[in-house]
């Protein structure tokens, strides 16, 4: 990014200082400039940031887990060389459907129960295909292909999974390859029994768990519910997990391939992540609606409310008395007393007058349609006028109005609060510390009801550690992102859908594109120099001498400097001499003032005399037989 620091440079007056090749800014624009240069890199730092936030998944071990890629550096489309992925450890299902074929899995020939006949039978058709956009060769999933049909598949696990010591990682791939407008891809992990039949896997098969998308409407979820077991009753309920805090709807309307994975963990603690970024968190006894453990103790549901509790914090004041002079009868309203009608009011004329170009239409049946009217217009006269019809006073507010009377509010001396029943012990109470203990699973189903068609699902994998899940997830998912993010639109395509959901980034963009163009005029545009406002500042230029001048000036420095050191001479041995030559002294120093009146006549004489020739050197430049030299003259003050 880049960074101006905006700064009056020393020396900066703000207006424009013109002299031979020089031309200063002025302060205006350079203010001018740092706003440009701000906006624009604010606006390159948002898209930046909204870019990082797009790209906000992290696949780190996809460059050491991906089988082999070949990139073609001629073609504008990421090719790779795709190959199953293969488990890694131990594992309860995995299913990649990469054969073509459902092995395994096993179509529902029921019906769903309390459901209209016709829309009963989970008749909803599925199919094994690849991707319709970013497409892997070799890589395909099941996909939903009808809309509004019930839909029921199910496999069964590899072996069950019994919750003990080990964590629980359930993770599949979902892409609502047409959006989603009502409909749901979530999975049922389904409960162990002898007397489970996946033919006969319909919406109310116990389960133990459930878990994935579903939307309808506005309404964006990650379900993840479990079916808790009362252990004094033996009876099941539901458990919902809370709703996560981030935004989901771009999961549903990007037409990309996402990850799923839920996490859980002997410790009753659970994970929900998208994309392998976690979008929700927390503990089966904590955050799970409504709790595992029912309270302690219970409103007792045989008490019942006395007759003479009194709940009323504020009764009326039964001391109160109305007023006599408070008229319950006056009106709130009373036509304005002062009003006056406006002259040229015409109240001869209607406000609406019926249309004399109207023609009654040929069809008109006066004994079915009755007689007919001419439709109403504006009267013509009425639109000069201030008005037309019958003038009626305006109404105004009645200053005399009070309405019905009632006595003011005052604390219930017999306030008693607001009555509950009492606190009971808890018949149904139990404490069960550790939920995760649920019951084992045998099987996977998908039973499903939706909108839209062509949801495709990929890549499930039923496991226990985080390790394999990712190297599994980086052979499936990570190639797919990688695929997408290769065929992105460019930067255009991207800016014009951003400005679709976002109008008001078309401002942006316009002044990102005027901003450049109106420095450029303002800074580079030819300005037309008038002399008048030209000022030159005089400069001290050195005076160029010949060699001749330069040595004859260098002995007359040198004499001077010889009749200064004779001088100085002269004043230590007049200094010497004792104070009985005073009047000597006296003498001496009437001459050495008359000496020096005359010294300083020489001076201006000899001042006048520089000043001649140093402008005789300045017309003799370039004229002398010897190279030119640049000195600057000192003035000596002769003694």
């Amino acid at each position: 990014m880049w960074v101006m620091r905006c700064e009056t440079l020393p020396g900066f007056t703000g207006e424009r200082q013109t002299g031979p090749s020089i031309l200063l800014i002025t302060s205006m624009q350079v203010h001018w400039l740092c706003l440009g240069v701000l906006l624009i890199s604010s606006v390159t730092a948002e898209m930046h940031d909204e870019e990082i936030q797009d790209a906000d998944v992290e696949v780190e071990d996809f460059d050491k887990n991906s089988q082999e890629t070949d990139l073609d550096k001629g073609s504008s489309s990421l090719e790779v060389m795709y190959k199953t992925p293969k488990p890694t450890g131990e594992v309860y299902f995995t299913e990649t459907f990469d054969d073509g074929v459902l092995t395994g899995w096993i179509l529902s020939k029921t019906k769903k129960e309390d459901t209209d006949e016709n829309i009963a039978k989970y008749d909803g058709r599925w199919e094994v295909e690849e991707l319709k956009e970013n497409t892997v060769p070799g890589d395909r999933g099941l996909v939903l292909k009808s809309i509004a049909r019930h839909h029921a598949i199910s496999a069964m696990l590899t072996k069950p999974f019994i919750f003990d010591t080990k964590p629980l990682i359930v993770q599949y791939e979902v892409n609502f390859q047409d959006g989603i407008d009502c409909g749901g891809a979530y999975v049922k992990l389904l409960s162990s029994s002898d007397d489970l039949d996946l033919e006969y896997f319909f919406d109310k098969t116990p389960y133990t768990i459930m878990f994935g998308p579903d939307k309808c409407g506005e309404d964006y979820k990650l379900h993840f519910i479990f079916r808790h077991k009362n252990p004094k009753t033996g009876d099941y309920e539901e458990k919902h997990a809370k709703r996560p805090d981030v935004d989901l709807k771009k999961f549903y309307s990007d037409k990309r391939t996402h990850l799923y994975t839920l996490v859980l963990k002997p410790d009753d603690t659970f994970e929900m992540l998208i994309d392998q970024s976690v979008v929700s968190k927390g503990n089966l006894l904590d955050d799970m609606v409504p709790p595992v453990n029912p309270p302690k103790e219970i409103e007792d549901p045989n008490d019942k409310k006395p007759d003479d509790w009194d709940e009323r914090a504020k009764i009326p004041d039964p001391n109160a008395i109305k007023p006599d002079d408070w008229d319950e009868d006056e009106p709130s309203k009373i036509e304005d007393p002062d009003a006056v009608k406006p002259e040229g009011w015409l109240d001869d004329e209607l406000q609406y007058i019926p249309d004399s170009n109207a023609e009654k239409p040929e069809d008109w049946d006066e004994e079915m349609d009755g007689e007919w009217e001419a439709p109403q217009i504006p009267n013509p006269k009425c639109e000069t006028a201030p008005g037309c019809g019958e003038w009626v006073r305006p109404m105004m507010t009645n200053p005399n109005y009070k309405g019905k009377w009632k006595p003011p509010m005052i604390d219930n001396p017999n306030y008693q609060g607001i009555w509950s029943p009492q606190k009971i012990p808890n018949p149904d109470y139990f404490e069960d510390l550790h939920p995760f203990e649920m019951t084992a699973v045998s099987a996977i189903g998908l039973e499903l009801w939706s909108m839209t068609p062509d949801i495709y699902f990929d890549n499930f994998i039923i496991c226990s550690e985080k390790e394999v899940a990712d190297r599994w997830a980086a052979d499936g998912w990570g190639l797919k992102k990688l695929v997408a993010s290769a065929n992105e639109p460019g930067m255009f395509s991207q800016l014009v859908t951003a400005a679709e959901d976002r109008p008001w980034l078309w401002v942006l963009y316009i002044l990102t594109l005027a901003l450049p163009v109106g420095l450029g005029v303002l800074f580079c545009w030819p300005t037309k120099k008038i002399e008048e406002d030209i000022d030159y500042k005089k400069m001290d230029v050195s005076k160029p001498v010949t060699k001749g001048e330069l040595e004859q000036e260098r002995g007359e420095i040198d004499d001077e400097a010889e009749l200064e050191k004779e001088k100085e001479n002269e004043d230590i041995a007049l200094e010497g001499e004792g104070e009985g030559e005073g009047e000597d002294k006296n003498d001496e120093e009437e001459n050495e003032a008359a000496e020096g009146s005359q010294e300083e006549e020489g001076d201006k004489s000899n001042k006048s005399g520089s000043e001649d020739e140093m402008k005789e050197a300045d017309e003799s430049t370039g004229s002398g037989d010897g190279p030119m030299k640049s000195v600057r003259k000192r003035r000596v003050r002769k003694d």
